[in-house]
């Protein structure tokens, strides 16, 4: 009896906070007009890890330690990037409150948080867990995770330490048994949060690299059944199902296609407008615009846009040079005019949730943010607030 009691109430408390969350988001969604789900990637390696930060970060700051040394490869070019609010934690729950009122305050109402299984273990999860959850504010905020299982080199997130070591330091492909450990630690731990962002009260999880999610199970047809067992234990949970997004690369082909649909995904998206990456801004947008409607029309499950703020990922790799950065025509005018050609695919596709996502809320170290910064100021965000209101192109349809 005592149990059930304790059950009872612990639904009542969860009911309570979803229904604030519900009010106050409705009301911060009317003061902006916005009927869409703008979410925003959170790369979380700012912040010192418990597991693996002494190795591959040993200066106790994470990725600043990398972020900091960025140095201009060409006349003009902006580096270091420098953040308008200081080299912040971001496993501060502090930090994530002032993150969570400025995203608001501007239209973003989800962060994805990019999520890490490697060795066993969990890598930077302490963004989420210490920062984000942790926030007196975090009900005002959607959150989801792209489990970001790709391969990791040694000195791709610190060519400082590593020089050129490029041996494997991490797969990001998992066996059966690491599986049902991720499938039980993000249901239990994330899904059940009621701020988890759902799509028809299905919990999204998002995974950026199909090849490593099949190669971990040998086949799309074993893959399947792995999913299947992810999908029943969420409905074990009290969840009608799983909504399975996947990240789509390059243009679509016969093989990747047949693949999602045997795996049986709900949806694709784009962690960033990806390569080729032109030097200039609107030929990578105009390009991105292209694929994207290619992946709209070859699948039979929704594409979400995606909008990208730039490209430059040269403090990581100190060959790069010139042409591997996206610098002309690269400013918050241009990212404005892209988004809302974006906010128009949405709209144009009424039978599909209006879901946009953004490249990204803090990838300092890949030249692509919306936080502030001593550059741009508050600008991208802005942008996405005076796009998102109807502000921006108020001309249309009249």
């Amino acid at each position: 009896m005592r149990d059930i009691n304790i059950k009872r109430t612990k639904k009542i408390i969860i009911d309570s906070i979803q229904e604030k969350f519900k009010e106050t988001q409705k009301e911060k969604n009317e003061n902006l007009n916005q009927d869409y789900d703008v979410a925003a990637y959170i790369w979380p390696s700012c912040h010192h890890d418990e597991r693996f930060g002494d190795m591959l970060w040993p200066e106790g700051i994470g990725e600043w330690e990398v972020i900091k040394k960025g140095t201009p490869r060409f006349d003009g070019h902006y580096q270091p990037k420098m953040p308008l609010w200081g080299y912040e934690m971001d496993d501060d729950p502090e930090v994530m409150e002032k993150w969570i009122d400025a995203a608001t305050d501007h239209g973003v109402n989800v962060f994805i948080f990019d999520w890490y299984w490697f060795d066993e273990g969990p890598f930077l999860e302490s963004s989420l867990n210490n920062g984000f959850l942790k926030a007196d504010n975090n009900e005002e905020m959607k959150f989801y995770l792209m489990w970001a299982n790709h391969d990791v080199r040694r000195n791709y997130w610190n060519v400082h330490k590593y020089k050129d070591d490029t041996s494997l330091l991490w797969e990001g492909a998992v066996d059966m048994e690491n599986f049902k450990i991720i499938v039980e630690r993000v249901i239990n731990q994330y899904f059940k949060q009621p701020n988890y962002y759902t799509i028809d009260d299905k919990p999204v999880f998002s995974v950026f690299s199909m090849h490593n999610l099949i190669k971990s199970f040998g086949n799309p047809e074993k893959t399947k059944a792995a999913l299947d067992y992810f999908r029943e234990e969420v409905q074990k949970a009290g969840f009608p199902g799983l909504h399975l997004q996947l990240i789509g690369f390059g243009t679509p082909n016969k093989n990747q296609i047949q693949n999602i649909e045997t795996l049986g995904a709900n949806s694709v998206t784009k962690y960033n407008w990806g390569g080729p990456h032109p030097e200039d801004y609107i030929q990578w947008g105009a390009e991105s615009m292209e694929r994207r409607d290619q992946w709209a029309s070859a699948l039979n499950i929704p594409y979400f846009p995606n909008a990208s703020i730039g490209w430059d990922d040269t403090p990581r790799f100190p060959e790069k040079g010139k042409e591997d950065v996206v610098h002309y025509n690269k400013s918050p005018e241009s990212f404005a005019a892209f988004l809302q050609k974006t906010k128009e695919y949405c709209d144009a596709r009424p039978d599909q949730p209006n879901l946009i996502t953004i490249f990204s809320w803090n990838e300092w170290v890949e030249g692509s943010y919306l936080l502030p910064d001593m550059k741009y100021g508050f600008e991208h965000l802005e942008a996405v607030k005076e796009v998102m209101s109807g502000e921006y192109n108020k001309y249309q349809g009249e």
